[in-house]
């Protein structure tokens, strides 16, 4: 919270600033006085006729003053002294003395002055008062920066008791095994007699590793929700600060904490942070992580046996994680949190739906069908959408259309409604997306297709989606072989109904090559190559980024796996290009309606398939 105005000292400075001004501005200034007698000075200060016949004051004085001090008087002229001379009399004398001389005080006036000591203290013990209260402040906040300083060392993290959290094991789908690994830790805690009598030992820490947003922190939560137990929970980046040992003494200063409150459990969210290979970084051993790393391992193994800490930590790294770290005794258990698969999509999106009105004949597994790959927060991001959407066309219920339009949102993207198409580029979008469907429709190992549409979102001008029959997770060459003539088929419908292709296919290439390569390289589906594997690589686990390569094959294998890359997908492109030839006026069929419509849902689209068989695979 900001301070208040009074205590900001750049205000008092601006004040001693403006007193000073206006001091000197008011302070009469004295020009060139002349001393003279004190019967000069009379005849100087008598006042004098004007052309008009007036008595007015004379041109050099209209003022005579009074110093009772100094034994003078002054003849000024606009408050600027003129003349000067000695005079030791009283004021009442100097009265007497200037009316027998006619000079009349209301023509020229006659004052009396002494000490200024209220000018003496604005010019000198108020200032010195002012420097007073902004030395007070600012060794204040000097010493406000110092505490703060010796403040670096203290942990950071957050206190929370179990009935503060309002999230617990219910709230969390699709990860039973781990909610199970956890469960058992909390009843560690609650009851760890039970444990010690058969001579048990709990794992003193927890490893959660996973893709981002599969609900590794929400598990966290979840413990902290169900366990009657302190939770400290602190992210890895807050233990490292600009200076040296800050890092380690946070650490210290968080075990203490966590030991003097026992039974107690310790998160650390995004571990990676500090839990670095050691060595690795540009500053060897002298880098503050390490430093924090270390103090992180002296401090989980030296727990004694008796002291009920659990360190829950959560990454999406573990391949950049120190093997110190992950050894028994400090990390003994490490549990992997996946995507879920469409019974824990279907789960995911019951629980995201608690509490919101759903539109009768609503099916989540729908959803979950065409989601394969989500995290639990992409579909509570769908849920969200859905609910947003619905509030958006003025509807009390969330019906199946909006979770539809909502999947379609997080999936490509909003809609592009200003867009604006020539009646060309419609038709080449309508033939290209129409060539997808046809070629997956033909198939007997593509999935099926649910919805195909030219209206455009984020970067793509039309789209199809496919609703998987079934979740896979091991793949044949010869699904892999249709997979790629359905991409292809985008672009071999351009060439059958326009003579030529344009840049639409061109993710579709992308995608095709991507495959192809894998297929060489990583699964052995080779007849020239064989099965083997080429070259090592560097990926981020759970990121799904290759970092490098490493080449352990010559140039004339590199030309081999081209050529078979190559290969691979003029044969896709061929199975595509003869399925669009053979079913021409379906294909125009399709795209006709595309382009009145714009999207075409799995009812639509089936009707247009009706009585054609699947084309057999080629021999």
């Amino acid at each position: 919270m900001k301070g208040k105005w009074w205590q900001n000292s750049f205000f008092y400075l601006m004040l001693m600033v403006a007193i000073m001004a206006v001091a000197f501005l008011l302070w009469p200034r004295g020009g060139p006085t002349d001393v003279t007698l004190l019967g000069d000075f009379i005849d100087k200060a008598k006042p004098v006729l004007n052309a008009d016949g007036e008595v007015i004051a004379p041109p050099d004085i209209d003022t005579i003053e009074q110093d009772t001090d100094k034994n003078t008087l002054m003849g000024l002229k606009d408050g600027t002294a003129m003349y000067k001379t000695g005079f030791a009399d009283t004021t009442t004398h100097l009265r007497q003395l200037l009316e027998d001389e006619g000079i009349d005080p209301n023509i020229v006036a006659v004052k009396t002055s002494g000490t200024n000591w209220g000018m003496i203290a604005l010019q000198i013990v108020l200032p010195i008062m002012l420097l007073g209260v902004l030395f007070y402040f600012f060794f204040r906040s000097a010493r406000g920066t110092t505490t703060q300083a010796f403040n670096f060392s203290k942990s950071r993290a957050r206190l929370s008791s179990g009935n503060k959290s309002n999230v617990t094991f219910e709230d969390v789908a699709a990860t039973d095994e781990a909610k199970e690994e956890l469960q058992e830790m909390v009843e560690f805690l609650r009851s760890p007699q039970k444990f010690r009598a058969l001579g048990a030992r709990v794992p003193r820490g927890v490893l959660l590793v996973g893709p981002p947003g599969t609900g590794k922190t929400l598990l966290a939560k979840a413990v902290a929700g169900e366990a009657d137990a302190p939770f400290y929970s602190i992210s890895g980046s807050e233990f490292v600060e600009m200076f040296v040992g800050v890092g380690a003494a946070r650490v210290r200063d968080l075990f203490e904490q966590a030991k003097r409150n026992t039974p107690s459990i310790v998160f650390v969210d995004e571990i990676d942070a500090v839990g670095r290979h050691r060595g690795a970084g540009l500053g060897g051993s002298h880098d503050e992580r390490e430093q924090t790393l270390n103090q992180i391992l002296s401090e989980m193994d030296g727990f004694d046996t008796n002291t009920n800490v659990i360190v829950i930590a959560a990454t999406n790294r573990p391949d950049i994680l120190d093997p110190a770290l992950l050894r028994p005794g400090r990390f003994d258990r490490h549990i992997v949190i996946d995507t879920p698969d469409i019974l824990g999509r279907k789960a995911i999106l019951q629980v995201h739906a608690k509490g919101k009105p759903l539109a009768e004949g609503v099916n989540l597994e729908t959803i979950a069908k065409q989601t394969p790959g989500f995290s639990g927060a992409d579909l509570a991001n769908i849920i969200n959408e859905a609910a947003l959407l619905a509030a958006r066309r003025e509807r009390k219920d969330i019906s199946i259309k909006e979770l539809e339009d909502a999947t379609d949102r997080v999936i490509a993207g909003p809609e592009r409604k200003t867009r604006v198409m020539s009646q060309r580029e419609r038709e080449i979008i309508a033939y290209h997306e129409s060539g997808h469907a046809l070629v997956a429709k033909m198939l007997p190992n593509a999935d099926p297709v649910h919805k195909i549409s030219i209206i455009a979102r984020g970067t793509m001008g039309g789209w199809t989606r496919f609703l998987p029959s079934e979740e896979r997770h091991l793949w044949t060459r010869s699904q892999f072989d249709d997979r790629l003539a359905v991409t292809l088929g985008g672009r071999a419908a351009e060439e059958i109904a326009f003579g030529e292709a344009s840049t639409g296919a061109q993710n579709d290439l992308a995608e095709a090559t991507k495959l192809a390569r894998k297929m060489v390289t990583e699964f052995g589906m080779s007849d020239e190559l064989g099965p083997r594997t080429f070259g090592q690589r560097q990926e981020l686990i759970f990121l799904g980024r290759e970092i490098s390569e490493q080449r352990d094959y010559g140039e004339k294998v590199a030309r081999k796996i081209d050529d078979e890359v190559h290969n691979i997908i003029q044969r896709a492109h061929h199975t595509a290009k003869r399925i669009v030839s053979e079913n021409k006026a379906r294909l125009k069929q399709i795209a006709e309606q595309l382009i009145i419509k714009e999207t075409l849902e799995e009812p639509d689209i089936d009707k247009l398939f009706e009585g054609l068989a699947p084309t057999p695979a080629p021999s």
